[in-house]
């Protein structure tokens, strides 16, 4: 890689890139970023309006395919049928996700456990199938989103919290598991972003918020789409086993 223009380094249009929770949120403003880089696209989920509506926004090199990945089953499915279609899965961004807020008394075990499915099991679910292709081809990366919960003692969220801060320990477990055959996991955990998960604070909330963030202001989709690129490109190539922190300095601040 020695000598190569920045162009290259960040060029994905080698890259099949599948992304949970595409259509909307953090996930379309990844695959917007991934598109940008020249990659092609797959975003899935389960609402099929959003999703085509996203590929029309997205363009060339871009498809959709509902599937919701609390659906353990169905996973080793939807990406044999993928590769199938379009090629190897070369990356994957286990994005899809469901925010939970209730006081630790007023949460029940199937909120534990829905919440556990769809963060960490379907992430697993996913990851496990697109692993033999990746070691067919001694390269791939895997993605995950973690979240300022991974590292903040954040009220009201011990479902979410759980979730995330599990995800952490698999991308350690997975990073070093799989580095031999060529494939890297990473995280990044986004802080206060635009449009994250669909989250509208009040006006009073927001300036809570911004006051507690050093750089003074809310992340934009593309701030989490961008360091995803570089995460899952030949820029990246030396990062495996981190969660990046992609919060205008909250995580650090006092």
């Amino acid at each position: 890689m020695s000598g190569d223009s920045w162009e290259k380094a960040f060029d994905m249009s080698e890259e099949t890139v599948l992304i949970t929770g595409g259509g909307t949120g953090l996930g379309f403003g990844m695959a917007r970023c991934f598109r940008a880089a020249g990659a092609r696209v797959i975003i899935v989920g389960r609402r099929e309006r959003e999703l085509r509506a996203a590929v029309e926004q997205l363009g060339s090199l871009s498809l959709y395919r509902i599937f919701d990945v609390t659906e353990l089953g169905g996973a080793k499915d939807l990406v044999s049928s993928l590769e199938c279609e379009v090629g190897p899965i070369t990356v994957l961004v286990n994005n899809a996700g469901i925010h939970h807020r209730k006081p630790l008394e007023e949460t029940t075990d199937q909120d534990l456990q829905q919440v556990w499915q769809t963060h960490v099991m379907g992430a697993l679910a996913l990851s496990r199938a697109v692993v033999p292709g990746m070691k067919a081809a001694q390269r791939g990366s895997i993605l995950f989103i973690a979240s300022m919960a991974s590292f903040l003692g954040i009220p009201f969220t011990t479902a979410y919290t759980a979730a995330k801060t599990g995800l952490v320990g698999i991308v350690r477990v997975l990073s070093s598991e799989l580095a031999p055959s060529g494939i890297r996991v990473n995280a990044i955990a986004p802080g206060w972003i635009e449009a994250g998960m669909g989250l509208k604070p009040d006006a009073e909330r927001r300036k809570q918020i911004i006051s507690r963030t050093p750089l003074g202001r809310f992340g934009e989709p593309d701030d989490i789409g961008w360091t995803a690129v570089y995460l899952c490109s030949r820029a990246g190539r030396f990062t495996t086993g981190i969660c990046l922190p992609v919060d205008g300095g909250v995580s650090s601040a006092f």
